[in-house]
């Protein structure tokens, strides 16, 4: 299935049935009385989140969505009935927002979460309310009101505990299939990966996290270049992120010191919160340098980036390294939510010292 992350749709809701002026007639009750009905109501629109839904490909052509509007009252004292509503079923994570407005109407972010679109508008009265001890007859009804009606944007930004970012070729989708049941594609070509994938990192039995990927990024994403500027915004709802590397380019030309810089501003320039999330290093594909120069190396990078924060070495292709990454991550992530580590991280080494 094709990955949309956004699309502009139009919701009119049903308009309420009319009231409707009618008397009694019946044998041998000349007068009997108003006896008109109340239309019934619009049919309302809502949105249900839905997580095994995971694009929004269903709104990109069905733009307009109509609600049907409620039965005519009718004599004989009979209500016209309510008109169905319309349900839209839409991923987990998504924002919708009236695009007149800029009002954010919505942000669904747990399983069956259901929001009210646009409602449908009230039965109009029959005549029977009209009646009173100086108006026998009245002959007085109201219409049905008309339906909400708005155009809102739908925008896509998956939930996740972590997040990946990296150059092209960094090794993510490799890292997140190494820890995880996700299976993105992984090829030895820049922009494999062409839209975010989650996989479940589980630590144990009763402990795992969500981690997103996303289409390297390039410099000068920030204004536009390359995949992973569109994706970007799939990183702000995560609570770290991880900056991973290629520590050992099989291009000559290609300076992994200077391509972290710039996937670093890229942050900068997009987003001043996303900048300022937590992030980690990562440096891999630490199995393509020599076993005794490794370490060396890092330290090397670590230094000349003037990194200070949390580094982790890797090979995600291998295997290396890993577990312990993935047993800090839960402990980070238990710590910051004030849940008490229930096992300590590996005592592995995973810090090269700068």
């Amino acid at each position: 299935m094709k990955y949309i992350d956004e699309a502009i749709i139009h919701t009119i809701a049903g308009k309420g049935g009319d009231g409707v002026a009618s008397f009694r007639r019946e044998k041998f009750i000349p007068k009997g009385g108003p006896s008109g009905g109340d239309g019934g109501r619009g049919g309302s629109i809502f949105a249900i989140a839905d997580r095994n839904i995971n694009t929004l490909v269903d709104y990109r052509f069905a733009h307009t969505h109509r609600a049907k509007k409620g039965e005519n009252g009718r004599g004989s004292d009979c209500y016209g009935k309510g008109a169905d509503d319309i349900i839209l079923r839409m991923p987990v994570g998504t924002v919708i927002t009236n695009t007149n407005t800029g009002e954010v109407i919505a942000d669904l972010k747990q399983n069956e979460q259901k929001v009210l679109l646009a409602k449908g508008g009230k039965g109009g009265l029959g005549n029977l309310h009209f009646k009173s001890s100086i108006n026998r007859t009245p002959r007085q009804f109201t219409l049905g009101e008309p339906g909400e009606e708005f155009d809102l944007k739908l925008e896509l930004k998956v939930l996740a505990d972590v997040g990946l970012l990296g150059m092209p070729n960094a090794g993510k989708s490799t890292l997140i299939r190494a820890v995880s049941a996700a299976r993105p594609k992984v090829a030895d070509y820049p922009f494999t990966t062409l839209h975010p994938n989650l996989g479940l990192v589980r630590v144990d039995q009763n402990r795992s996290f969500v981690m997103a990927d996303i289409p390297g990024l390039i410099e000068g994403a920030a204004e536009g270049a390359g995949l992973g500027h569109r994706f970007l915004k799939h990183l702000t709802r995560t609570r770290l992120l991880l900056h991973i590397v290629d520590v050992a380019p099989l291009d000559e030309n290609v300076d992994p010191v200077r391509e972290a810089k710039a996937i670093v501003n890229e942050l900068s320039q997009y987003d001043e919160s996303l900048y300022q999330k937590p992030r980690w290093l990562v440096l891999n594909k630490v199995d393509l340098l020599p076993e005794d120069e490794r370490e060396k190396t890092c330290k090397k990078f670590v230094r000349s980036l003037g990194w200070k924060g949390e580094t982790f070495i890797v090979s995600a292709l291998a295997g290396e390294g890993c577990k312990e990454l993935t047993y800090a991550i839960m402990n980070y992530l238990e710590q910051e939510a004030g849940i008490a580590n229930r096992e300590p991280v590996p005592t592995d080494e995973h810090h090269p010292e700068s």
